[in-house]
């Protein structure tokens, strides 16, 4: 597992955006639960966000890609709206423990 940033750095309702040199990872806080995918469009297979750490729709209830307007489930990854429509995200095992968030690597 790979600790991401303290738990206390991902607000309610916020995403997050991060790069370990191999690969880059997107978390999204909701309802209290942590959600971490590859921050990759299943579509183009380009990053999703629009600018640093910018992974959501303005209602913030939805992931979008910046590039065509895909919209993602936060809780699975799915595509609900776009030309990926009915694909996913690529989801990565996270917890939070101690005050932080972790992620499979």
């Amino acid at each position: 597992m790979q600790q991401l940033c303290n738990s206390d750095e991902l607000a309610e309702g916020a995403s997050r955006g991060f790069g370990d040199g191999s690969r880059s990872l997107l978390l999204v806080r909701r309802e209290g639960q942590v959600f971490a995918y590859r921050n990759r469009c299943p579509h183009r297979g380009i990053p999703l966000e629009w600018q640093a750490d910018q992974f959501l729709d303005v209602s913030a209830s939805l992931i979008q890609c910046a590039t065509h307007g895909a919209l993602f489930l936060i809780e699975s990854g799915e595509c609900v709206a776009g030309p990926c429509a009915g694909e996913r995200l690529e989801a990565l095992p996270c917890h939070e423990q101690d005050g932080s968030i972790w992620v499979e690597r």
